[in-house]
């Protein structure tokens, strides 16, 4: 295989609502060896009615309310891009966009980003990658998640790499195959919670740790059926919704109790999956990125439960990982090299998922 080079901008807006990613990296295939290097990133808020919207109001509105946002959406993509692209300089080869996850049924074979990648392009006049998921869904696969592919071959000295953001998710290697699947509910619940009482997320886990477990809702928490299936496997807002929101709210407790009891359900949750692949020579290495890996409390709750050395990276790299590996999503489009690993997703096969948009 040839030498290849790339220059590309990932996007990422995940469901925590933090705002969007924008992450330029070059990346490099040298003897069949992949390598990249962050040459600038950068993360844009989102006006508050853009928040609502993407946060539930998308889901209720008409067939042509949704449309008209997703243009809208991926027009203020491709302006943050423009943006980013004359305060840095760079005119990359290609943009990749995750877009915002509305809708994530897999099993119904539905999904939906919005954030039309043909606006992005008209927009800033680069190639534009968007879509990634539908064909994977489409081969019955989860869709999800995407990020394994990057994990394999841009972070392979490590034994686990976990990203805690909305959801946690986590993936490693296990006899030649890479596994990937999500774990729990993280971020997109917390901060569900912190907006309720004017906050926008639990700072340094402040809040929880001034609470006390309820060893009752705990319990029922780690009882849930998702938590019992096999791989692979993910989770959508809509589980959330209609499972995980009315149990914590029927127990009645406050604030501190509520989260204390459910940041010992996430760090459990990571701690179980760990624990039950134990690695030859004993001490693991974990890799945390995502806006979880700043939350001291969450963070030492892991480290109480779980066998492994945790590494905590760089800023840049926890904050823009997943654009980072968005942007190598689309360099490997360019390369005609998949992206979707049947092993991650459980769809049919590997595939090169995502849509081409180019002037």
């Amino acid at each position: 295989m040839k030498d290849f080079q790339i220059q590309a901008i990932g996007l990422m807006s995940g469901t925590s609502l933090d705002g969007l990613d924008v992450c330029c990296c070059t990346f490099r295939q040298q003897a069949g060896k992949w390598s990249f290097h962050i040459d600038c990133a950068k993360g844009y808020s989102y006006p508050d009615a853009m928040k609502q919207i993407l946060g539930t109001g998308a889901q209720t509105m008409s067939a042509l309310e949704f449309i008209t946002f997703h243009s809208s959406y991926g027009k203020f993509l491709g302006e943050r891009v423009n943006e980013f692209m004359q305060e840095f300089g760079v005119h990359p080869d290609i943009i990749a966009s995750h877009g915002h996850t509305i809708f994530h049924e897999p099993q119904k074979r539905i999904m939906y980003q919005i954030g039309d990648g043909a606006a992005i392009a008209a927009e800033t006049r680069i190639p534009t990658v968007s879509d990634f998921r539908r064909l994977d869904i489409m081969l019955g696969g989860q869709g999800a998640p995407l990020v394994p592919i990057g994990d394999r071959l841009l972070f392979a000295d490590y034994d686990f790499c976990l990203n805690i953001g909305g959801f946690s998710n986590i993936s490693f290697e296990q006899d030649g195959r890479r596994i990937a699947f999500d774990i729990s509910p993280v971020n997109y619940v917390i901060n569900h919670y912190c907006r309720q009482i004017g906050l926008e997320f639990d700072r340094d886990g402040e809040i929880a740790r001034q609470g006390n477990i309820s060893q009752e809702l705990l319990d029922e928490l780690n009882g849930m059926d998702f938590y019992h299936q096999s791989g692979p496997k993910s989770l959508g807002r809509e589980w959330v919704e209609t499972l995980v929101y009315p149990m914590l709210e029927r127990y009645g407790l406050s604030m501190e109790n509520m989260l204390r009891t459910f940041y010992e359900h996430a760090a459990w949750q990571i701690s179980r999956i760990i624990t039950a692949r134990p690695l030859p020579d004993g001490n693991g290495k974990l890799l945390i990125t995502g806006g979880g890996a700043f939350n001291k409390f969450l963070i030492e709750r892991i480290d109480a439960l779980c066998p492994c050395e945790i590494v905590i990276p760089s800023r840049q790299i926890i904050e823009y990982k997943e654009a980072l590996i968005f942007a190598f999503l689309g360099a490997l489009y360019m390369a005609d090299t998949p992206g979707c690993l049947a092993s991650v997703t459980g769809a049919t096969t590997d595939n090169i998922g995502g849509m081409l948009f180019k002037i």
